[in-house]
């Protein structure tokens, strides 16, 4: 098969509207500033990535952020740079997670980032976004791995545990010593996380739990579950410790995204448990929720860095790239292409940092955090499928991130709640009717 790059149809059509304008006698003029003319020859060098990152910061977001707030996005992104760019391509062609990088990222203070004590970090929720931000622009799998262990599985411990089970669990987790997985979807219970079917009974000496889940991240090589089951007293949570007889998890393969992560389904068969297993604090859906919440949140800002790196892919590309004796990017319809990625990108970021700062201050309501998942998983999807457009045929290679990135991004905009779930929540806001049901 041939594939032909995509741009060539704008030069032809170019080509026949001059004729066109030429036989009725009319005269075309270009600018000339020298702006203008700069931009119709590819840099030999090649474009410089941080002067294209300052000129694509037209609203100046860079100046909403601290001193210590930029500081940490140099450091991950340096890390991005240094341990994920060079092996991703790797990774998720070969369907592998690299547990090697966990307790990388627990050195950097990464994991339970926004959680305070326990050796937990105690970053802000700015802080946590900006990581977020940094990871998924490296790859969707590496940032849903640290939005599992601290936004899911720590969370749970940290708000609903008990003194025991956060000082069994946390420091190890932050330090990523030990993995944790958060057990909530199954295979007839996605969107209506209440009609689950697992079940915990207490017996009189302690808890049994026996039920199915599906897409739970991580599981197969857990330390630690938290797992949401039905009980007498309606949903609790319980911490499973992954080796104790009938619990099991199978990793979901093949999967066309998300490969350089792991997605399981887990397997409880009359799972005995102590009462000291229990979450004290978290009774029914609100538990979870709360957790879910947070990984929303987590992935708003995530979803923007791989917005972000599929538009300076196809930026970086379209300078460089010749056709028909000039670079893709002097082609009016690829600047259109070009400005519509970043005008989304811009507001994207906008909003996530606003929630941050509406979360740091205790002010953020989960309707707002539901407007930013909706949105900025949308409109980043639409940005790298654009972004791979640009790049021609060479855009489904995994030479270039943007397919790789749109692919990944099939999941997150499923997980934690669907595009329809966030609409009817807000639906649900700005009528007062909910449309559930």
């Amino acid at each position: 098969m041939e594939y032909i790059d995509l741009t060539t149809t704008d030069q032809l059509a170019s080509r026949q509207f001059r004729r066109g304008a030429a036989a009725a006698g009319e005269t075309m003029s270009m600018p000339t500033t020298p702006s203008d003319a700069s931009s119709t020859t590819a840099p030999n060098a090649g474009p410089d990535l941080e002067s294209l990152r300052s000129a694509s910061d037209v609203l100046g977001l860079d100046g909403l952020l601290s001193e210590d707030e930029l500081a940490l996005r140099a450091r991950v992104r340096t890390f991005v740079d240094e341990r994920i760019r060079p092996n991703i391509k790797d990774w998720y062609e070969d369907a592998h997670f690299p547990v090697e990088i966990v307790r990388e990222l627990g050195a950097l203070g990464l994991l339970g980032m926004h959680l305070e004590g326990y050796g937990c970090p105690g970053r802000s929720a700015v802080e946590y976004g900006i990581a977020a931000m940094e990871l998924e622009a490296g790859d969707s799998g590496l940032r849903t791995f640290v939005s599992v262990q601290g936004s899911l599985a720590m969370t749970a411990i940290h708000r609903w545990g008990s003194e025991e089970q956060k000082n069994r669990y946390l420091p190890g987790m932050a330090r990523g010593e030990l993995i944790g997985c958060f057990g909530l979807t199954e295979p007839t219970a996605g969107s209506d996380p209440s009609s689950m079917t697992t079940n915990a009974v207490h017996d009189g000496g302690g808890w049994v739990l026996s039920g199915t889940k599906r897409w739970i991240g991580l599981a197969s090589i857990a330390d630690v579950a938290v797992i949401w089951a039905q009980t007498a007293d309606g949903i609790r949570g319980f911490l499973v410790p992954t080796d104790t007889p009938g619990f099991s998890a199978v990793p979901i393969e093949p999967k066309l995204s998300m490969r350089a992560s792991i997605q399981c389904d887990v397997f409880l068969e009359d799972v005995r448990l102590p009462d000291s297993a229990l979450l004290p604090g978290a009774k029914g859906l609100r538990g979870p929720f709360s957790c879910l919440n947070e990984a929303r949140y987590g992935i708003l800002w995530g979803s923007m860095g791989a917005a972000r790196d599929s538009y300076e892919a196809a930026l970086t590309y379209s300078l460089e790239r010749q056709q028909f004796d000039k670079p893709l990017a002097a082609y009016q319809i690829t600047q259109e292409k070009l400005v519509n990625m970043l005008l989304e990108i811009q507001k994207g970021v906008l909003l996530a940092i606003h929630t941050g700062r509406l979360k740091d201050d205790g002010m953020l309501e989960p309707v707002q955090i539901s407007v930013g998942k909706l949105n900025n998983v949308r409109e980043a999807i639409a940005i790298c499928r654009e972004a791979r457009a640009i790049l021609g045929g060479n855009g489904i290679t995994l030479d270039y991130a943007p397919l790789r990135h749109a692919n990944n991004l099939e999941s997150v905009r499923t997980y934690e709640g669907t595009d329809e779930v966030h609409t009817l929540i807000l639906g649900q806001h700005i009528t007062g009717i909910s449309a559930f049901r």
